[in-house]
């Protein structure tokens, strides 16, 4: 066996773990990345790229249907599944090809195979041995299932979902969170008939309570149906259909059963445990700056307790890398990271909803502006409802922003920035806006909270 020495060893090559591996080098450390499948990961080759990439066919369809409503006389003909697949897969080979190329350019070693943490420095792949200095576990993570229910045949999870090579006339979605009612949005546009089942209150319930009653009400506008606060029971199967049957009896048919219940720690068989990683349900625990308790082991990514995004990741694998190198970077909280969930109309968020703000400022201390989309003159233009909520601290900072609207995942950078920088309604308020753009819908939200609304009421 080859021994190979390293400053960092990084255990996975998604985006964790290469943006360790390349921040390292950076800053002059020497790197390796061992992966078992694609450099990227799930967020390019499974998750993040590949649904975007159906998200903008379906908008592409839906701008086809409604053109005349902007006299342009236009129509979807047809939906060719084929070519949305195949315009699908040259987007992520492209980007594939790119990262190869940047790792290249870093000087990064890749080593392609199962790793396995054998020691507290040590990762074995194949028949090559490397020793880190320091070791960070990104070996991310996978669609998860519920007890007893088996994905075969037509229970199909996200990945399988990217695969079909038809499009379903008739679909159920369990699981009303991102990954659910993004593939919903995707198949709607597309002509399928879809539920979604939520044994939840509100689809999208980590969100504003406001921000998910509205795209309640956008979907059953779309002809989207959901089932909300009612729990899945069973399912059964034929070669052509699935039953689902919800635990108050009602009984639903489809062709498909997607499967969107979140996604778990991929850390089962790796060694972590053996080696005296503390560990719980299958997440690996870090101190706040992502150390565990072994020493000189560090873990990041989805496998990490938490969201689990691609941009939290990033962020995760450039600090440890820093932490590493010694420039004691700022911690980033989970909840000032902003989230983006990619349906028709989108929802956009960062910080505290006004709940939460109420529950850590008291609700005597709290007060929130909901501005309407509809008195901003770029959201007409587009034809979309929505609005941006902006929840502050009494005579103190911006704690929340909350968004849905066609196109307000551009806006949440503003809103980060916003509440990363504790910045008050009166810090913001000055600042201009361009006209007209959906960034004013951000400014009117500060003007109001400010007092000294323009056109808001």
């Amino acid at each position: 066996m080859a021994e190979h020495q390293f400053d960092i060893v990084v255990l996975g090559g998604g985006s964790a773990g290469y943006a360790t591996a390349i921040r390292a080098t950076q800053l002059g450390m020497t790197a390796a990345i061992v992966e078992k499948d694609k450099l990227g990961g799930t967020c390019l080759h499974r998750g993040c790229v590949p649904t975007k990439a159906l998200l903008h066919s379906a908008e592409i369809a839906d701008v086809a249907r409604e053109g005349s409503v902007y006299g342009v006389n236009s129509s979807v003909e047809s939906i060719d599944i084929t070519a949305v697949n195949s315009f699908r897969e040259k987007l992520i080979a492209g980007k594939f090809k790119g990262l190869q190329g940047l790792l290249k350019a870093n000087g990064i070693t890749v080593f392609a195979g199962e790793g396995r943490l054998s020691a507290a420095n040590t990762v074995t792949v194949g028949e090559d041995t490397l020793v880190g200095k320091n070791v960070v576990l990104a070996s991310g993570s996978y669609s998860r299932s519920l007890p007893g229910l088996e994905i075969s045949g037509r229970v199909i999870t996200s990945e399988h979902a990217l695969e079909l090579d038809e499009i379903p006339e008739k679909v159920l979605v369990l699981g009303g969170g991102v990954i659910g009612v993004e593939f919903a949005s995707v198949w709607r546009s597309f002509g399928s008939e879809v539920t979604i089942i939520e044994g939840l209150p509100h689809l999208v319930p980590n969100e504003e309570e406001s921000v998910s009653k509205q795209l309640e009400r956008a979907f059953k506008k779309r002809g989207i149906g959901f089932k909300l606060g009612v729990r899945f029971q069973g399912v059964t199967q034929d070669d052509s259909s699935v039953t689902v049957t919800l635990e108050d009896g009602t009984e639903l048919s489809a062709d498909y059963l997607l499967v969107a219940v979140g996604r778990g720690p991929a850390t089962q068989g790796l060694g972590y445990e053996e080696v005296g990683i503390e560990m719980d349900r299958g997440f690996v625990l870090t101190n706040e700056r992502l150390a565990t308790n072994v020493a000189g082991v560090y873990a990041v990514g989805d496998i990490v307790p938490g969201l689990q995004l691609a941009h939290r990741g990033y962020q995760q694998g450039i600090f440890v890398a820093e932490e590493i190198a010694g420039l004691s970077p700022v911690i980033v909280e989970d909840v000032n990271i902003p989230k983006v969930t990619y349906c028709d109309p989108e929802i956009a968020s960062v910080g505290l909803t006004e709940s939460k703000a109420a529950e850590k400022f008291g609700a005597e201390n709290v007060t929130s502006y909901e501005y309407n989309l509809a008195g901003n003159a770029k959201s007409s233009i587009l034809g979309t409802a929505g609005s941006v909520k902006a929840v502050r601290v009494n005579n103190g900072p911006v704690v929340g922003v909350h968004m849905i609207g066609a196109r307000v995942g551009e806006l949440v950078g503003e809103a980060q920035l916003i509440v990363n920088w504790e910045a008050s309604p009166e810090d913001v308020a000055p600042f201009v806006h361009g006209h007209p753009t959906q960034n004013e819908t951000i400014g009117e939200a500060m003007l109001k909270l400010a007092g000294k609304p323009l056109h808001a009421i």
